[in-house]
C-alpha cells in the first residue's frame, strides 16, 4: 500500500509521498512513487503513483517512451494536455495488458496525481482513475489524496485552505503523513517531499526523508505528545440522571413486558442537555 498527498496553494504546490511496497508481511521493499518532470524556465510536472506496482511502473515508461513525441509531457502547452497524456498511457497499458491480468485474477488497479505548472498558466493538480478518466483539485477542497488516505485526511480537512502558506502546507502533509505511518504498517519510510512555489517554473525545494531525519522525528515525537496534552485538557463529560419520561423513550422490552433502566445524558459544556 502506498500514501501520497498534493497541496494546491495560492503560494504554490506541495507533492508528499511513501516510499514502500509490498507483497505480503515478508515481501517488503522501497520504490519511489514521485517522478518529476522538469526544463527549468519552462515546466514543472510532478507525477505519483499508487496501486498495482508493475501497473504504475509500466504506465510510467510508456510516458517517459513518449516523453519528446508532439502527445507527450514536453510538448503540452498546458498541464491538462498533460494530464490527457498521462490518461492516454494508462488506456494504453489497460488495453495491453487488462485481459492477462483478469486471466489471472489481477485487478488493473492504478491511480495517479499529476500536478504542476506550465509557462504562465495557474499551479494545477489532478488524479487520474484507472480508466484515464481524471478529476482536478477545486479551492473548496485544495488536495487531493492517493492510496491509504483516510488516516491522514482530517488534518487536512482542518488546516489546508488556499491561502495556507508553502511552509505552513510542508508541514501539515508530514503530520498527515506520520498519522497514517502510525495507523498503517503498509505505509513507510523513506518519503520524498516536493515542494514549488508559484511562478517559480523550477523545483523549489525537494526532500528525501528517511529513519534519520530530525525534522520528521521531531513532527512525530511533538504531535503525539501535543495531541495528549489537548486531549487532557478537555473536560469530560458531566453525567445528569434523564426524566422519567426520557428514560421510557429508551425502555427495554423483555418478552412482552415493557422495562425501563435508569440512563443518563451528557451536559454541554453550557450546562444544557
Amino acid at each position: 500500500m502506498t500514501y501520497c498527498v498534493a497541496l494546491r496553494l495560492n503560494a504554490g504546490l506541495v507533492f508528499l509521498s511513501d516510499a514502500r511496497t509490498n507483497a505480503g508481511i515478508d515481501q517488503i521493499s522501497t520504490f519511489r512513487k514521485m517522478s518529476l518532470v522538469e526544463r527549468p524556465g519552462d515546466r514543472v510536472i510532478v507525477m505519483m503513483s499508487a496501486g498495482n506496482l508493475a501497473i504504475t511502473q509500466a504506465v510510467r515508461q510508456h510516458i517517459a517512451e513518449t516523453m519528446e513525441s508532439e502527445k507527450g509531457l514536453l510538448a503540452a502547452n498546458s498541464m491538462y494536455e498533460v494530464v490527457q497524456c498521462v490518461g492516454d498511457a494508462v488506456r494504453f497499458v489497460h488495453h495491453r495488458d487488462a485481459k492477462a491480468l483478469q486471466q489471472f485474477g489481477i485487478d488493473f488497479n492504478c491511480s495517479l496525481i499529476v500536478g504542476g505548472q506550465i509557462g504562465q498558466e495557474r499551479c494545477r493538480i489532478f488524479e487520474v482513475y484507472s480508466a484515464g478518466n481524471f478529476i482536478e483539485c477545486a479551492d473548496e477542497k485544495p488536495y487531493l489524496q492517493i492510496g491509504e488516505s483516510k488516516y491522514g485526511k482530517p488534518i487536512l480537512d482542518r488546516v489546508i485552505r488556499p491561502e495556507t502558506s508553502l511552509g505552513d502546507a510542508a508541514k501539515c502533509a508530514l503530520v498527515s503523513m506520520d498519522s497514517t505511518l502510525r495507523s498503517n504498517l503498509s505505509v513507510g519510510l523513506p518519503l520524498d517531499m516536493l515542494v514549488y512555489k508559484t511562478d517559480s517554473l523550477e523545483v523549489t525545494h525537494f526532500s528525501h526523508i528517511d529513519a534519520t531525519n530530525g525534522y520528521f522525528d521531531q513532527i512525530h515525537n511533538t504531535w503525539g505528545e501535543k495531541l495528549k496534552e489537548v486531549f487532557s485538557a478537555l473536560p469530560n463529560p458531566v453525567w445528569t440522571e434523564t426524566s422519567a419520561e426520557e428514560a421510557r423513550l429508551v425502555s427495554l422490552r423483555v418478552g412482552n413486558t415493557a422495562e425501563t433502566r435508569p440512563t443518563h445524558t451528557i451536559q454541554t459544556l453550557a450546562g444544557q442537555q
